[in-house]
């Protein structure tokens, strides 16, 4: 078989040193037919096994036949259907390749998440046993903990809460909301029985939640059964509790369980995170910048909490909220610079302004002070001491 090495001299002889077929063929030592097959390939060649067969190719008619009425049979099954006096392995691979025909794969779909857009919900139980009064603990089952993660700044929270009971469940939910302030366009949840099920046609939820979420303006969604990329997001965030928050603590009840997972994720949001490119803290600001290569560029301060689109060249940075400019810069080239417009620096202080006197205590009304002789006149006494 003609080497790599060799091929990679055929095309140089021929094509850089215009040498002919017949003194190529002379120079390696090689047919003349070798050196025109090397010329016409698109690649180097490669060493292929010739294919050998298999002794499942035999049962191959009859394994069709199963999987077309069956295409969920097990390869176990399909073995006992045939009668098949061979090693099983040898079988589940030629059932492996056949299965597709018949029943196609189920492709995991890969999720872009766009800010305010998604929220994930599920419960987490502590392998741990809590004190909760009156002599009594609870472990892992009776510790229900709501926990929730934003599809865009990875931003994690979670809430211990007494029972997966819907009036619990929902003033849990709000606690977190509360405490994101934000509500996320679409709320993820799986099957919890206090918010819904998903059903042969799509997700069916409870009053309960609809009314919640009416109250909420966002839209609720149930994942469909056996399918743990949806949430795929908030199974890494319950082991990354069970690996670097439970480990070394001690608990004496709820209150200090609650304290401390608020301590845990208020440092875990802080922390630098290689995915994002920053904390998940810096992207959920209240400040009017957007942060592009590590630069932070001011918008204007109008389109806080609303959806911006931002478009970057080479040259300038520029963001759209409903088609308007919000923002128009220069691109800077230096790592870690923040550049604010001057008019967007003003808008936010005259905003500042407007919110403060919106929130500040009326001041008292003057009040006239009057002379205690005045009362005196009124009432008809003569000043004198009783």
């Amino acid at each position: 078989m003609l080497s790599v090495e060799d091929w990679a001299e055929i095309r140089r002889l021929r094509r850089s040193e215009q040498m002919p077929i017949a003194q190529i063929a002379r120079v390696l030592g090689i047919s003349r037919n070798t050196v025109k097959a090397a010329l016409a390939s698109d690649g180097p060649p490669k060493y292929q096994r010739a294919p050998t067969g298999s002794r499942a190719d035999g049962f191959e008619p009859r394994i069709r036949e199963l999987l077309r009425a069956y295409p969920q049979m097990p390869s176990t099954v399909i073995a006992e259907r045939i009668d098949w006096p061979f090693s099983i392995r040898t079988l589940s691979g030629k059932v492996a390749e056949l299965r597709p025909v018949y029943l196609p794969p189920d492709p995991a779909g890969r999720t872009t998440y766009l800010a305010g857009e998604i929220g994930q919900h599920d419960f987490w139980f502590p392998p741990v046993e809590l004190p909760v009064g009156f002599g009594q603990a609870r472990t892992a089952k009776q510790l229900p903990v709501l926990t929730m993660i934003t599809g865009y700044a990875r931003h994690a929270d979670g809430l211990l809460i007494p029972s997966r009971a819907a009036e619990d469940l929902f003033a849990g939910w709000w606690r977190l909301l509360e405490r994101l302030g934000a509500v996320p366009r679409t709320l993820v949840w799986d099957g919890e029985g206090a918010v819904g099920k998903y059903r042969r046609g799509g997700p069916v939820l409870t009053a309960g939640t609809h009314a919640f979420r009416g109250v909420l303006g966002a839209r609720v969604v149930i994942c469909k059964p056996a399918d743990p990329e949806a949430k795929g997001l908030l199974e890494r965030v319950h082991g990354y509790l069970e690996t670097s928050f439970l480990p070394g603590r001690s608990f004496t009840g709820p209150a200090d369980f609650n304290a401390q997972l608020g301590e845990f994720f208020a440092r875990a949001n802080r922390r630098w995170r290689r995915a994002l490119g920053c904390a998940p803290a810096d992207r959920l600001p209240r400040d009017y910048y957007i942060r592009l290569d590590s630069n932070d560029y001011s918008v204007d301060p109008a389109v806080i909490g609303r959806r911006i689109e931002v478009i970057a060249d080479l040259d300038r940075v520029r963001a759209f909220c409903d088609g308007r400019v919000a923002a128009d810069h220069e691109r800077v080239w230096a790592r870690h610079q923040t550049l604010t417009d001057p008019a967007h620096w003003a808008a936010a202080q005259a905003l500042r302004r407007q919110r403060l006197t919106m929130i500040r205590p009326p001041a008292e009304p003057e009040v006239q002070i009057r002379c205690l002789a005045d009362y005196d006149d009124a009432l008809g006494l003569d000043g004198g001491i009783a």
